[in-house]
């Protein structure tokens, strides 16, 4: 017999399907739910409502926004000449954490992975050769995740615009700072290697 029943089982389990979230995660925050105030239950409830009534993708380069154009997009101090290609919005978030890149962004949506049958034409590759037809962007930064699927979209990517004459690159990869180099894998020191730079002194 299941230990829950009606709707606190139907709440634990729609919880239990959101990403990160396991069956104690979702028990957890069914019960924080249950014990929280109903205005705040509420105001829960309406957020995401409205989060998905509002929200959208950025009509230039698939970001979420609340617009037809992201932010970023509709930023004129930001640099046309620099796009920096990723899988997901929340890279994008990532990235502007660093105040080091000034360019605009391309997101993908993903990552090609044959297992889960996503291909290149799953992706927002062809927007991304849209946006490239008129020769303003001079640099394509490939920043997806330094996993296989990752790798595979970078390459793939590189193998593409590398004909169009562009600069193209791709984020170093290597140890954390903090880290040790004994818990280091072969490929994250592989590439720590690969990466290594002069030593100014």
């Amino acid at each position: 017999m299941a230990a829950y029943e009606g709707i606190i089982a139907d709440l634990i389990e729609e919880l239990g399907r959101l990403p990160g979230v396991g069956p104690k995660s979702a028990q957890r925050i069914a019960f924080h739910i249950l014990a929280a105030d109903p205005a705040d239950v509420r105001r829960l409830a309406h957020v995401l409502t409205e989060v998905k009534s509002k929200v959208r993708f950025c009509e230039i380069c698939g970001n979420v926004s609340e617009d037809a154009q992201c932010r970023i997009c509709r930023d004129p101090r930001r640099d046309p000449a620099m796009l920096c290609v990723v899988e997901e919005a929340k890279d994008v978030v990532a990235i502007e954490r660093t105040r080091e890149f000034r360019g605009r962004y391309h997101v993908l949506g993903g990552a090609i992975n044959p297992i889960d049958g996503v291909g290149p034409d799953d992706l927002r590759i062809r927007e991304l050769m849209t946006r490239l037809a008129d020769g303003a962007i001079q640099e394509i930064i490939i920043a997806t995740d330094p996993n296989v699927e990752g790798e595979a979209t970078a390459t793939y990517l590189a193998r593409m615009l590398r004909p169009m004459g562009l600069t193209i690159s791709r984020l170093a990869s290597g140890l954390p700072v903090g880290g040790d180099l004994e818990y280091a894998d072969e490929i994250t020191l592989g590439r720590a290697f690969e990466g290594r730079r002069s030593i100014d002194v």
